[in-house]
């Protein structure tokens, strides 16, 4: 049997870690249907030519989020990390991703529908398409993306 202390302090600590857990997981509840996502044109710190519908939060902002980008087919994301870690799962199409400091297609894994992927944080990466896909991504805000050679950064092409 638990004496009073014990379950005092378990109540106690339990209090304590959801007053800290909750406000950043904190959302109202949300329901969308695919009629009702507005797809967008993905912002210039990705490459032109990719789509994407926020589902939860604001990537820009501290907290959870949760996106679908839309892809087309031979999109490249060149070699990058971020400060948060992602969860990716692959709605339609194949997505291709490896790890490392360079776009090796060859050594790129075949991700098709329903696969999914943790990308812990700072994990250089680098991800392609060869026909269309789309993403649901699942991270923490604020979203951010460091390309490892500058030049590729679709903002200073502009």
């Amino acid at each position: 049997m638990v004496n009073r202390r014990t379950a005092i302090a378990s109540l106690v600590l339990s209090t304590a870690v959801a007053a800290v857990c909750a406000p950043a997981f904190a959302q109202d509840e949300t329901t969308l249907t695919p009629h009702e996502m507005k797809w967008m044109a993905a912002p210039p710190v990705l490459p032109k030519g990719a789509k994407l519908a926020v589902l939860m939060g604001d990537p820009f902002k501290p907290g959870p989020y949760v996106l679908r980008l839309e892809v087309p087919p031979g999109y490249k994301i060149p070699p990058h990390w971020h400060t948060q870690p992602e969860e990716l799962t692959v709605i339609s199409g194949t997505f291709y991703l490896g790890l490392g400091d360079e776009m090796k297609t060859k050594g790129a894994h075949a991700l098709p529908v329903g696969s999914f992927h943790y990308l812990p944080a700072q994990q250089h990466h680098y991800a392609f398409t060869r026909g269309k896909a789309v993403l649901q991504i699942n991270a923490m805000g604020p979203f951010d993306i460091n390309y490892l050679n500058a030049a590729d950064d679709p903002q200073k092409k502009m």
